[in-house]
């Protein structure tokens, strides 16, 4: 968490796990091309989390908002998903300035368990019960993201949406166990239909 905390200060470099272009698999935009950039450092830790591999910061290279941006703009996209790890680990301001004066359309992926940093055209809140959403992130999502496990879990997601303003809603089968849990969901979306479905697009036709 040190090192975290260090790499915290500087907002010309960020850790680097992974960069990509692809097609974005969950949520409200789920079909949509999108550059991906995915950063290494995590405090949350959710046990079923499918990008365990991005939780140490240190393993990954410190690449500067300069080369993130050009990376974004090879690839021809117009969009950016910041997403981790946990994102907002970081300070995110320079690096939403500066997508911002390259036109880049810039979507957040968070847990929202830290204050937010960075200007956005659309937030995704995914809240986690280890760590959950301080209270001022809930007004700022464009999206919540609820991923089901167990049947307890719709109770969680009840009470994460109840605290939103305005905001769509996603339900998500936990990937390992999402044919034991999606009749389920099913269900409970035709008897509380201000929800959607959101069922990782990307990994049903084998994309990053």
């Amino acid at each position: 968490m040190q090192y975290i905390e260090q790499m915290s200060e500087n907002t010309q470099y960020l850790p680097l796990a992974e960069s990509f272009y692809s097609l974005q698999g969950e949520g409200c935009h789920s079909g949509k091309a999108a550059y991906f950039v995915r950063l290494g450092g995590c405090d949350v830790c959710c046990s079923f989390c499918d990008s365990k591999s991005t939780w140490n910061a240190k393993r990954f290279p410190s690449v500067s908002i300069e080369d993130i941006t050009e990376r974004i703009l090879k690839s021809g996209s117009n969009t950016a998903i910041i997403t981790g790890g946990e994102p907002l680990i970081y300070n995110l301001d320079a690096l939403c300035n500066l997508l911002k004066e390259n036109g880049i359309t810039r979507f957040l992926e968070t847990s929202g368990s830290r204050p937010l940093s960075g200007d956005w055209d659309w937030i995704c809140l995914s809240p986690k019960l280890n760590k959950p959403p301080i209270s001022e992130n809930y007004f700022k999502a464009n999206e919540l993201k609820v991923i089901i496990e167990h049947l307890p879990d719709f109770e969680w997601a009840e009470e994460n949406a109840a605290q939103t303003d305005n905001c769509l809603l996603f339900l998500q089968p936990e990937w390992s166990v999402r044919e034991q849990i999606l009749p389920y969901i099913t269900d409970y979306i035709k008897k509380n239909p201000h929800w959607n479905l959101s069922i990782q697009l990307h990994k049903y036709i084998d994309i990053p």
